[in-house]
């Protein structure tokens, strides 16, 4: 006698809710994390690696507005890529220590 397992239950969709729809620092906030502040400003490219490297993409993708719009999108951030644009026209440095800034405390509260 060969009996099958019974299911008792089906998979589920599990919906995993972001829980900060916001940037976790300003775009001027460059005091709240002077370690990034400091990189940004003496070495750019390298902060723009560390980002890409976070974000498991191409090294020369950090400091866009690319890769700025891809995490504003993927954390549900509001905003635009007009002020993704701007943000990183206007001030590239930080813009970018932003980015980081934020990865570091979505790291920090393991929603990274």
């Amino acid at each position: 006698m060969n009996t099958q397992p019974v299911i008792m239950s089906q998979p589920q969709v599990v919906v995993v809710q972001h829980q900060s729809p916001q940037w976790q620092t300003d775009l001027l906030d460059c005091f709240s994390d002077c370690g990034v502040c400091l990189c940004g400003t003496f070495c750019f490219l390298c902060l723009g690696c560390q980002v890409a490297s976070d974000m498991d993409e191409c090294c020369l993708c950090g400091p866009t507005m690319a890769m700025r719009s891809v995490y504003r999108t993927k954390y549900g951030i509001p905003g635009s890529l007009l002020g993704d644009y701007f943000a990183v026209f206007c001030c590239p440095h930080c813009s970018l220590c932003q980015l980081k800034r934020d990865i570091n405390k979505r790291k920090d509260m393991g929603i990274f």
